[in-house]
């Protein structure tokens, strides 16, 4: 009898000890979703209505075939590489999607997708031209085996004069949120609009809006502005689609406790805080916890590219699409090592000399996971 207690214990010992728990035999995937400014990705020959002279050969950054290429090649060097590492996972697809800025075409987009390093990565274009005076403008790179366009849109930015009644530059159309078909509003200083992908992610609509705001060249209520005009927007693509998940990403020229991220946007820096519909702002301790930022002024960080997001994509409850983890995108190779802009991002043209480099903002990625069912 003895002995055949101690077999007992000994077998249940064993069972104990190998069992896998029920959250152990779960499977998940990830999606990446990243941003990255690639400061002027600009070709070699002048559009009409682009003001791109200094982007050509006789410009002031002699800009030519040589420096183009090679701009090229950096760019999907740093794309390609976007959400392919999660701590020690590898993800051989990259980011599911990938807004950018600063572009001056279609052309150079197509041109990107054709460079050794993504060309085999399977990405499609979503893109619309649209009004910079400056004539750069958004887009998203998405691939087709993770999300699936439905629907596109380029909702512009308004200016408002003093006494201007509010106006927004959507309206409702067959219970579906179009862009204006015109422009409004004071269009002297006619600036980037917000470029709107909407479509599916494993069954589940997301809209995804990229943003590149007024710069800071412009005073702080022309961004507030901007954040008053992409909070609407949210709203309006939740009124469309009430269980959709929104992400809003983009170079918005402030920092996250700037007026217009915070109160106009109305993003919320604690995940407790966060109701379903409001967005959630994760970036908040990287910059004033860690000290670490995306573009370096005079010697200070600054957190312009961030990457928002519904409040629907927190939580513990993983049989939907939840956040995992932001992180800033960085690579030795994207830093300058010497010289007055050592520690700075390394810079296509710095000091009117061709660095042969990047951009002057870091990348960022956010990833979210959802449970294999």
């Amino acid at each position: 009898m003895k002995k055949n207690l101690l077999a007992l214990l000994a077998l249940l010992i064993c069972l104990w000890g190998t069992a896998p728990t029920a959250s152990a035999q779960k499977k998940y995937k990830m999606n990446g979703v990243a941003f990255y400014n690639l400061e002027n990705l600009f070709d070699t020959i002048h559009a009409a209505g682009k003001n791109d002279y200094e982007f050509l050969p006789q410009g002031s950054y002699k800009w030519n075939t040589l420096k183009y290429t090679n701009k090229l090649t950096n760019m999907s060097q740093v794309l390609a590489s976007l959400c392919t590492e999660v701590g020690k996972m590898k993800n051989p697809l990259g980011a599911a999607v990938i807004g950018v800025s600063e572009i001056e075409n279609r052309t150079v987009l197509e041109d990107l997708l054709k460079q050794p390093a993504l060309k085999d990565r399977g990405y499609e274009i979503c893109f619309v031209e649209g009004p910079d005076r400056r004539g750069v403008d958004c887009a998203f790179f998405y691939n087709p085996k993770l999300f699936q366009i439905e629907h596109s849109m380029l909702v512009p930015y308004i200016y408002l004069k003093e006494g201007d009644p509010c106006t927004i530059g959507f309206e409702w159309k067959d219970g579906r949120v179009e862009a204006i078909p015109e422009l409004r509003g004071d269009t002297t200083y006619i600036t980037r609009g917000f470029l709107v992908m909407s479509g599916q992610m494993e069954g589940e609509k997301f809209h995804f809006i990229v943003c590149h705001w007024p710069s800071r060249s412009a005073a702080s209520p022309v961004r507030e502005r901007a954040g008053d005009q992409v909070k609407e927007l949210k709203e309006a693509l939740l009124k469309q689609d009430p269980n959709s998940h929104v992400v809003i990403m983009g170079d918005f020229n402030d920092d996250p406790k700037n007026k217009s991220m915070r109160k106009c946007l109305g993003c919320k820096e604690k995940q407790e805080a966060c109701g379903a519909d409001d967005l959630y702002n994760p970036w908040y301790d990287f910059l004033y916890k860690v000290g670490q930022g995306t573009l370096l002024y005079q010697g200070n960080w600054n957190l312009f590219d961030q990457i928002v997001f519904t409040g629907n994509l927190l939580g513990k409850d993983r049989t939907t699409w939840k956040y995992y983890k932001s992180e800033i995108f960085m690579r030795d190779y994207l830093f300058q090592t010497e010289g007055k802009y050592k520690g700075s991002p390394k810079r296509t043209t710095a000091g009117g000399v061709w660095l042969n480099g990047y951009s002057d903002h870091l990348p960022v990625q956010t990833y979210f996971v959802k449970e294999v069912q």
